[in-house]
């Protein structure tokens, strides 16, 4: 029987989480999709996957997730993509260490798939471009090729058109996670959320940044979310990412930001990170040797 190479080598990549900025929804779509506006950064923190080679084309993933099958798991998904794409006759034993929460808008199921496209890409050695890996995460969910192309980026369409944006300030981020899951379906369905905001430029999105328009129904629906943003708010202005639940606010320093998850009420799930406008996997993936 073959599997696993002898040399058991792993290759170990973070798949970090993203924020939304602002997220502006300008029209529904006939095909019932929503054109939106958005600005992504990522934070130094998130999820860790663990990939190995296996000879044999087939695909193990560990520990499963909880009422999630493996086949409909978005990491096998993205590597069963890689393979019937590039005719691969290589398969994977790959490890997951879950760490952001589902349903939260931190992207971390799109950013586990992007990160198993670009380490099976890579061990694979099938050469695609990020171009390549981009368009085929879109099958997956319009966050993923924003992580596949790991810069943060003013995204319009439903999230997939790119343009980089390298200048942005990285401040700390406090990020509170309610805990109650969104259902991010049920968001964009709602007759109450706000569909006509008026499209904005690059520029004019640096200037004066934007607001979420999925906050207010999300917090009409959850109203764990919306008690979550009124505490927030008394310490520094607080915004919900994507369509919830989680939240965050920007501070000049770790301490700073440290200082207000201390002052949390401990029934609250929050954690202090950086934001960057480089994806942690195309860090470490891509470092010069």
């Amino acid at each position: 029987m073959t599997d696993s190479p002898a040399d058991n080598t792993w290759l170990t990549l973070p798949a970090p989480a993203k924020l939304n900025l602002f997220l502006h929804i300008t029209r529904r779509r006939a095909d019932g999709y929503h054109n939106l506006q958005t600005l992504f950064q990522f934070v130094d923190y998130g999820d860790e996957l663990a990939f190995r080679v296996r000879t044999d084309n087939e695909l193990s993933l560990t520990p499963e997730i909880e009422g999630v099958a493996a086949e409909d798991n978005l990491i096998i998904r993205a590597a069963r993509l890689l393979q019937k794409t590039s005719d691969s006759p290589l398969g994977a034993d790959i490890r997951l260490t879950k760490i952001l929460p589902m349903g939260g808008g931190l992207g971390g199921g799109s950013s586990d798939a992007a990160t198993t496209l670009l380490a099976l890409n890579h061990l694979w050695k099938l050469g695609l471009s990020l171009d390549e890996l981009a368009e085929l995460g879109l099958s997956l969910g319009a966050d993923v090729p924003v992580f596949v192309r790991g810069q943060a980026a003013f995204a319009e369409g439903v999230g997939e058109q790119l343009t980089p944006v390298p200048e942005l300030d990285e401040p700390w981020y406090l990020i509170v996670c309610p805990q109650v899951h969104v259902n991010t379906g049920k968001i964009f369905q709602h007759e109450g959320l706000t569909r006509d905001t008026d499209p904005i430029n690059i520029r004019t999105a640096l200037r004066q940044g934007g607001r979420n328009d999925c906050q207010q129904v999300v917090t009409m629906l959850y109203p764990e979310v919306g008690n979550a943003l009124n505490l927030l708010n008394k310490f520094s202005f607080a915004k919900m990412t994507g369509t919830g639940a989680c939240i965050f606010s920007s501070f000049g320093s770790e301490k700073e930001a440290l200082r207000v998850s201390d002052q949390l009420p401990a029934e609250y799930v929050a954690f202090v990170a950086k934001g960057s406008n480089l994806s942690m996997t195309h860090k470490v993936l891509f470092r010069p040797s």
